[in-house]
């Protein structure tokens, strides 16, 4: 992951304002600390701190097209820029660098070029200029990414997000008129009268002034998918898009938790890794990597790492080590999310380890309970069309929780998530699934993530051990350890006193803290960020085991609940087998599973 933070039309082209860019651009350095580029236009500057995993030796930014009218500063990986490459004959290339493609698809695909006539009705043309075109070029990209793009002739830019929001963006406006927009909230939040999440898969551009949403799968709007189940497609789609995370020219491995989302991630890298690039690069020894504190994800990742033969590394914390990094883990997350702080923790720690070993990206299993319904309160689910709208619901909010923290916990160390679960090509499969086939159904066999586990259930040359495969799932800061969790509400209980949770209304009408945990996260959040816009940018509203608000009212015992934790819907989810569904499961295989997000399920 890289940093990015551009200033646009400031009205202030001094050396004093320059070096006030470069100044919050260095807020950012965790993110990037390989190199430091801004680039200046008058009163706009582009700024870029630079995580090098794609061709290190030339691949810095600021990215530019052949006569430096196009500059493009940018945080992410497109996975097929070579593909795209092919599609541009005549452009000059820089770099080997994957963002650079972006600086030539908006000329090449713009209303105005040669190219663009054959993919575009004459209409689109006479009344399109190519930086109100998103589609045009950003709907073509497949990876994650924010960028900021700038054209020099005029002035005008283009900034989007991509689809799910795997990559963190801000965006901001200061009183004299500017727009700021940063790959993290501290990048801005000092300098902005109004500052906001810069929706995902949305893009924004200066002749517009406002969001246009630029992704439109068809499971956005209302209609109820109804696709049969072919496990040999789900698959594939899967394998595809665990392959092409796999372009690296740095030292790489797999969060590994021993749940099923992030088993599978490993199964498939270590069944496909040979004549990767990845490969060509280190070689087929797949590293893994796991985090405990006293919990029984170690001896399942261990199970895990021996079938699969990774070379595979533990690391153990203690309940006073992650107390100990908790306001570093609040100001590199950016959010008072009691369930999304727990989780960070563990991965903040893990994660300076790995980078410390010389590792920089790592592939992780976020996304997949959300396309699959795979929590625990799912079992509550009343009908196929509800199970639906709730996935639909999950993922839409992923930015604001697991890609948040899966993201910004391993930015905070310079080290890169990538996340298969969460292609383009394999939610447009998952998504278009009849929903029937997903619902949590005991007396079939079908426990949670159902479709997933049966497409990879290969009793010829099998993927995982069969009780890995059929591991229930758990939420990650439960599922390494329960007394992670009781050691937070305890030390939470030790700064805030009962009467400070008397006036939680009035100290923080917004998001009002229900539990002292909470309160003790808003402290320590508004230390850091205390704008009121700052505040906005956390989701709030009742939950249960990590549901919207809107399956809360799946259960009326529910609305009573205000902890996070997967434990709260356990009840719910042992109520859902009865006595003879329960014979189909062997209890031992039913351990937790991690809802890693970095090392998901």
């Amino acid at each position: 992951m890289c940093g990015i933070l551009a200033v646009l039309g400031c009205s202030d082209d001094s050396q004093a304002k320059r070096a006030r860019v470069l100044e919050l651009s260095r807020r950012l350095k965790h993110r990037g600390p390989d190199w430091s580029g801004l680039y200046q236009h008058g009163d706009c500057f582009l700024a870029h701190q630079r995580l090098a995993i794609v061709d290190p030796a030339s691949g810095d930014q600021p990215l530019y097209n052949e006569d430096e009218t196009i500059v493009v500063t940018v945080n992410g990986e497109i996975y097929n820029h070579e593909e795209l490459r092919k599609r541009l004959p005549g452009h000059r290339f820089r770099t080997g660098s994957d963002c650079e493609v972006i600086a030539h698809l908006v000329r090449a695909f713009s209303p105005t070029s040669a190219i663009s006539i054959y993919r575009f009705p004459l209409w689109f043309h006479r009344r399109c200029k190519y930086e109100e075109y998103g589609e045009g070029f950003v709907d073509m990209l497949d990876g994650m990414f924010s960028f900021v793009l700038l054209d020099t002739r005029d002035d005008s830019f283009i900034a989007a997000r991509d689809a799910i929001g795997i990559t963190p963006l801000y965006i901001g406006w200061g009183l004299e008129g500017s727009v700021w927009i940063s790959s993290e909230m501290k990048g801005l939040n000092d300098e902005c009268q109004r500052f906001e999440v810069f929706p995902p898969g949305h893009m924004y551009t200066s002749k517009g002034g406002s969001h246009e949403r630029w992704y439109n799968p068809p499971w956005y709007v209302e209609a109820i998918p109804s696709a049969p189940y072919d496990r040999l497609v789900l698959r594939e789609a899967f394998e595809k898009a665990v392959i092409k995370r796999l372009m690296t020219d740095v030292p790489f491995g797999v969060l590994l938790s021993g749940g099923l989302d992030s088993s599978l991630v490993a199964a498939v890298i270590s069944r496909h890794m040979a004549g990767t690039r990845a490969a060509e690069q280190w070689g087929t020894q797949l590293h893994s990597f796991c985090v405990d504190v006293g919990s029984p994800d170690l001896k399942a990742a261990k199970d895990v790492a021996d079938h699969l033969g990774t070379v595979h590394h533990e690391f153990h914390f203690t309940v006073q080590d992650g107390i100990d990094a908790i306001e570093d883990v609040i100001y590199h997350t950016e959010t008072y999310d009691v369930t999304t702080i727990r989780a960070s923790t563990p991965m903040f720690l893990m994660s300076r380890k790995i980078k410390a070993m010389g590792v920089k990206m790592v592939i992780s299993g976020e996304g997949s309970d959300e396309l699959f319904g795979g929590y625990l309160y799912f079992h509550r689910a009343p009908n196929k069309e509800e199970f639906h709208r709730e996935t639909c619901r999950k993922i839409k909010a992923l930015h604001q929780y697991d890609c948040l923290r899966a993201n910004k916990a391993t930015s905070a160390w310079g080290l890169e998530a990538r996340v298969p679960f969460l292609d383009k090509g394999f939610i447009d499969v998952a998504m278009g699934i009849d929903p029937e086939w997903k619902m949590i159904k005991p007396d079939l066999g079908r426990i949670e993530k159902w479709v997933l586990r049966k497409a990879f259930d290969d009793e010829a040359k099998p993927y995982l051990p069969k009780h890995i495969l059929d591991r229930q799932k758990e939420q990650f800061s439960d599922g390494v350890g329960y007394s992670w969790i009781d050691g937070l509400k305890a030390h939470a209980a030790e700064h805030v006193s009962d009467k400070m949770m008397q006036h939680a209304e009035h100290i923080s009408p917004y998001n009002t803290p229900a539990t002292k945990e909470a309160y003790h996260y808003r402290m320590i959040f508004e230390r850091f960020f205390p704008q009121n816009s700052a505040r906005l940018t956390v989701p709030g509203g009742p939950s249960v085991a990590c549901s919207t608000a809107k399956a809360v009212e799946w259960d009326a015992q529910w609305s009573k609940n205000v902890d996070p934790s997967g434990r709260a819907a356990v009840g719910v989810h042992s109520s859902a087998y009865d006595p003879t569904a329960q014979s189909l499961l062997d209890a031992k295989h039913r351990m937790t599973e991690v809802k890693a997000s970095g090392l998901t399920g």
